[in-house]
């Protein structure tokens, strides 16, 4: 029996478990980024300044697929936590420079132990994780690509 309606079973959806399974994983890192007072998001911030030291807003923006409206709070919170800087662009003022502090470089130390505790909530092999990141991956960057 063909059944018109099978694209619509929530079974049958791509989305559902994605979604899921990122709820999930953002309810995972909650108490370990508790004892580090930072959300998720403001981690993924922390993260890309970690690796770069300076970056300004809209390559953060483009980074971590967020609009302006929601990184800008991100980064008056970090600011007043004194994990950051935020300054104007001495060559174009219209653009925000941000710089990791020494705080924020301490910080750093202390997000170690996360990555490696939420890999052991999640008992993937590394080949498992390998190829659900280069899926993942490869959906963002097809995004990217169209934008």
């Amino acid at each position: 029996m063909n059944d018109k309606y099978a694209s619509l079973r929530l079974k049958n959806q791509l989305c559902f478990p994605l979604y899921a399974v990122s709820n999930l994983i953002t309810r995972k890192y909650k108490p370990l980024l508790d004892k580090l007072d930072l959300t998720y998001t403001q981690y993924i911030v922390m993260m890309v300044l970690w690796e770069e030291k300076q970056v300004n807003e809209k390559f953060l923006c483009e980074t971590l697929c967020l609009k302006s409206n929601t990184v800008a709070p991100l980064l008056q919170k970090l600011s007043s936590k004194g994990y950051i800087k935020k300054e104007k662009d001495g060559e174009d003022e219209r653009h925000i420079v941000i710089t990791l502090t020494k705080e924020g470089e301490k910080l750093q130390d202390k997000a170690l132990c996360v990555p490696e505790s939420i890999s052991k909530e999640f008992h993937l092999t590394p080949d498992e994780a390998a190829e659900m990141y280069r899926i993942l991956y490869k959906m963002l960057d097809e995004e990217r690509a169209n934008q």
